[in-house]
């Protein structure tokens, strides 16, 4: 089911192909075998998806995003399972004090809150020549906000009505005691004083 099947031994060693000289190489290392090259020894990707599709290996991992294009549009027999258990992103590589990085970090950051690249990751890694479901974007909207704003509104609004009507009998005779011209305050001190005179009086 992903990562974890590796790890427990469930497909022999010998039939995972891992990428020499890759960093997915240093990570089966390091998380896996604890040293041990006990893999099958991959030179390239198209290497890694051909010896798949001929029974030669069960697994191999690598880099989530060329996977996600190439099961998609050229290798529909192939599947990806499990979670992404190394998450990492696309990165842009520009000199050091390039006088264009704050502008290209406010762009990215706009076209990511559009959901441009939501819509670019579904045009490039979802909607291949084969079949998948589509995932929707994760962009939020000023209608999808409105309707949080308006929820928020009603419940608020509800839990009003609830608080009166379950404290309707204190409001009743709050209004009852305004109406005769008295105030209706209860303190400790006051219970005292109405004790000690009714026990005089007797």
């Amino acid at each position: 089911s992903g990562i974890d099947d590796i790890k427990n031994g469930k497909i022999p060693f010998s039939r995972i192909g891992i990428l020499v000289g890759s960093a997915m190489e240093d990570y089966y290392l390091q998380e896996v075998s604890s040293g041990s090259r006990n893999f099958y020894p991959l030179t390239s990707v198209t290497e890694a998806y051909d010896k798949l599709l001929n029974g030669v290996i069960d697994a191999s991992f690598m880099d989530i995003g060329p996977l996600e294009y190439a099961t998609t549009h050229s290798y529909c027999n192939l599947t990806l399972v499990g979670a992404d258990f190394d998450a990492s992103a696309f990165g842009i590589v520009y000199q050091k004090d390039w006088i264009y990085a704050k502008e290209l970090d406010v762009n990215l950051l706009s076209l990511r809150e559009q959901g441009v690249l939501d819509d670019l990751r579904a045009k490039w890694f979802e909607g291949g020549d084969c079949s998948q479901t589509d995932d929707s974007g994760t962009a939020m909207t000023v209608e999808s906000l409105g309707g949080l704003f308006l929820t928020f509104g009603v419940i608020s609004i509800l839990s009003l009505l609830l608080f009166v009507w379950l404290k309707r009998s204190i409001i009743k005779d709050y209004f009852k005691s305004r109406k005769r011209g008295r105030s209706l305050v209860i303190t400790p001190n006051t219970l005292k004083e109405e004790h000690s005179q009714v026990t005089v009086a007797e």
